[in-house]
């Protein structure tokens, strides 16, 4: 079956598409796309994943189709960050 494994960082990112077995797990999937070698600051003990926008633990049995995603800290608080909307209305 075919998943896809994604990942973003500031100056690069990755949408893998991998043909894998029945039956493989998210974390088995992230392990077997390669993209741990092409992103080599991803800490899978310290970030989450998810499926789909859900988060999911690695363990997580994947499905045909299935977009796995590898996430970031936010390393800023929302609140404190004006939105682009504002900024444009004032323009």
């Amino acid at each position: 079956m075919q998943v896809s494994v994604c990942y973003s960082d500031p100056s690069a990112q990755a949408w893998l598409r991998i043909e894998v077995p029945e039956g493989i797990t998210a974390g088995d999937a992230i392990a077997q796309s390669g993209i741990l070698g092409m992103f080599p600051a991803i800490d899978l003990d310290a970030q989450k994943i998810g499926i789909f926008g859900k988060v999911v633990k690695t363990d997580a049995p994947l499905q045909a189709g299935d977009r796995v995603e590898i996430y970031r800290a936010i390393i800023c608080d929302p609140a404190t960050v004006p939105r682009r909307e504002m900024a444009d209305e004032t323009d």
